[in-house]
């Protein structure tokens, strides 16, 4: 299948892991490592709404950042900001196929859209 795109963190157990289901079922996906190359916050709102999850789905809580800047309470609009400003707080990986976009977690919601 061509055209499919991974949102991939190679330091990322469940990213590798689902890279590696990709190729398992005959998809060689482009690789966006999005920790050098962070998609912009249109392409990241576009992402999260064709995921089919809230924008709070898609931000990792537990990095330093997220304290530091006090998203706790934060708008979905102020979170978008945040993520496209610092991409660590991307929740990873993202995964777009010619049937659909998840985030991979758990990693088996991908398997919906291979």
């Amino acid at each position: 299948m061509t055209g499919s795109v991974i949102y991939h963190n190679p330091r990322c157990s469940t990213s590798r892991k689902t890279l590696e289901l990709l190729r398992d079922n005959g998809i060689e996906p482009t690789i966006v490592e999005y920790l050098k190359t962070p998609p912009s916050r249109a392409e990241l709102a576009e992402l999260i709404q064709a995921a089919g999850i809230g924008v709070r789905d898609a931000v990792r809580t537990g990095e330093a950042v997220y304290g530091e800047l006090n998203l706790a309470e934060a708008s979905d609009e102020a979170l978008l900001d945040a993520m496209a400003a610092n991409p660590i707080l991307i929740q990873r990986p993202f995964v777009v196929t010619g049937n659909g976009t998840r985030l991979a977690r758990p990693m088996d919601a991908v398997r919906e859209i291979l």
